[in-house]
């Protein structure tokens, strides 16, 4: 079978590291969160919501900026306060690489 003729922007393989993790906040929210670490996306985690199936490139900027984590993950006001206060021991100075 040929692949119709595509017109690829990028193709790369690269080796990441992933962080598996659950939690359960004050709130009683459960998250179940894949980290993604990875050369791509300037320094910023890639971080997948398991349960909801949403994923976000996420840096400290990211965090900073009203209703990101609301609108991305579909949260609470209070449930995207209780996230930002465990991502931002997570995602760390953002390292700008070529």
């Amino acid at each position: 079978m040929l692949l119709p003729e595509y017109d690829f922007m990028s193709d790369t393989t690269e080796d990441t590291s992933t962080r598996f993790v659950t939690f359960i906040t004050p709130s009683m929210k459960r998250f179940d969160l894949a980290i993604m670490s990875t050369a791509r996306f300037y320094g910023k985690k890639l971080i997948t919501d398991l349960q909801a199936g949403r994923t976000a490139i996420i840096g400290p900027d990211d965090l900073e900026e009203e209703g990101y984590l609301e609108y991305t993950f579909k949260l609470t006001e209070e449930e995207a306060s209780e996230l930002a206060q465990f991502l931002y021991f997570v995602v760390g100075a953002v390292n700008f690489t070529d």
